[in-house]
């Protein structure tokens, strides 16, 4: 396919991704969950799960190879820019009195699903062969841990911010200790690749560079938008221009060290200055990314899923096992951690909550791990699956939360927790 042919193909698929996305979402929002679940149940639906189970020929024809990898960089944007929106709105200054949660929570909540994922991942090599051939299982047991230690942060930003918990105490120590999983989960996967890879080379450049980029933004690219934001004779679209140059430029540096073009987008996002310009940027370009982008994303990751598998009896057992080690290992882990570290119960079951799902970032991880040859098709969607269980079932458990904790302090004052997050 020239690229006069890929272009108008990838026109219609964009818009009927569009339109699936749009249509399970209300669906989604109708059931209580938030819109970007409905996205990746789109995504999943919009694969070999279905349509390409119903109607291979169509699915084909939507989705060839050479569309795939223009969705695969469309997702690309939209995930660089909704991080970029997500950094922005995270607040430091509202966890000075939490750095003992947030330390006690994510080393919890990152070593036991770690060391738990390592131990099924060797059950499932064993006793399915689910582990892909030719791969030390060292490394997929391993690879296997990292992505039952992620915490989709992006989308517990979003939930967080659709569900209005972000000036609650659990919401702002979520969304701490959320972004810490996974600056601690992609340090390991970058351990991981370099195990694979059979060189301490990846290691050494993960680390080395997040130290320089780290260093670049402080010193350099945050001045530069001070200054931006700052001058009167810039105008918006100047401003937009800027923002868009620093940060595509952070993601390729990120992506090429290793710690992947997201966490550049966050890092620019924590970097950038607030003010009424600041403001009228993010209007400007968090729409188009969040709206248009970041469901190609969920599709492309959807084309690589096929549930089909799950057919196996087997195959389907040792994905309900994950889902359990999965829920035990992080949402119990962390919840525990929260309580031992002082947090009140109310307050540490939520986190706990929160920080279970792995959505986004765990989408992430599978397709590095798929595109590096880790992981097989079995085991990709087996944690696909826990990727969608824990995510779906954070909302419900969050609104049961909330009517149990109603029913305990009815006709007393609720505390201030409960309180924010009723209003």
């Amino acid at each position: 396919m020239s690229p006069t042919q890929a272009a108008p193909a990838f026109f219609l698929a964009v818009v009927v991704i569009l339109v699936v996305c749009r249509l399970v979402c209300a669906l989604a929002v109708r059931l209580g969950q938030p819109p970007v679940v409905g996205e990746m149940i789109a995504g999943v639906l919009l694969g070999p799960s279905l349509l390409g189970l119903l109607l291979p020929g169509v699915q084909e024809a939507l989705f060839p190879d050479e569309v795939r990898t223009l969705l695969y960089l469309g997702g690309q944007i939209g995930l660089v820019i909704y991080m970029f929106g997500a950094g922005y709105e995270f607040r430091m200054g509202a966890l000075r009195d939490g750095r003992k949660t947030v330390a006690a929570v994510s080393a919890a909540g990152t070593v036991v699903p770690l060391a738990l994922g390592v131990g099924v991942a060797m059950l499932g090599g064993s006793w399915v062969g689910v582990l892909k051939p030719g791969v030390s299982p060292v490394v997929s047991a391993a690879f296997v841990g990292v992505a039952l230690a992620i915490t989709a942060f992006p989308m517990l930003a979003r939930i967080i911010t659709e569900r209005g918990l972000g000036s609650t105490r659990f919401g702002s120590l979520a969304l701490a200790c959320g972004a810490l999983d996974d600056v601690l989960a992609w340090i390991l996967l970058a351990v991981v690749l370099g195990m694979h890879a059979g060189s301490a080379g990846p290691i050494a450049l993960a680390v080395g560079g997040a130290v320089l980029f780290v260093l670049l933004v402080w010193l350099v690219a945050r001045r530069i938008l001070v200054h931006a934001m700052r001058s009167p004779r810039l105008s918006d679209d100047h401003r937009l221009l800027v923002t868009a140059m620093i940060l595509f430029a952070a993601a390729w540096f990120t992506d090429v060290v290793g710690l992947y073009a997201v966490f550049g987008a966050f890092v620019i996002g924590l970097a950038f200055p607030r003010g009424e310009a600041a403001d009228a940027v993010l209007a400007r370009i968090m729409p188009i990314g969040r709206v248009v982008f970041l469901p190609l994303f969920f599709t492309y990751s959807g084309l690589n899923t096929r549930f089909a598998l799950l057919a196996d009896p087997k195959l389907l057992l040792f994905a309900l096992i994950c889902v359990v080690v999965a829920v035990v290992g992080k949402l119990g882990a962390s919840w525990g951690a929260a309580q031992a570290a002082g947090e009140p119960g109310p307050v540490a079951v939520r986190i706990g909550v929160l920080v279970n799902a792995r959505g986004l970032m765990q989408l992430i991880a599978l397709n590095v791990g798929l595109a590096a040859g880790i992981v097989s098709p079995a085991l990709f969607t087996v944690l696909v699956l826990v990727a969608l269980v824990t995510t779906v079932m954070t909302a419900p458990v969050l609104s049961l939360l909330d009517r149990r904790d109603a029913r305990r302090y009815e006709g007393r004052e609720l505390p201030e927790f409960l309180l924010t997050a009723r209003t």
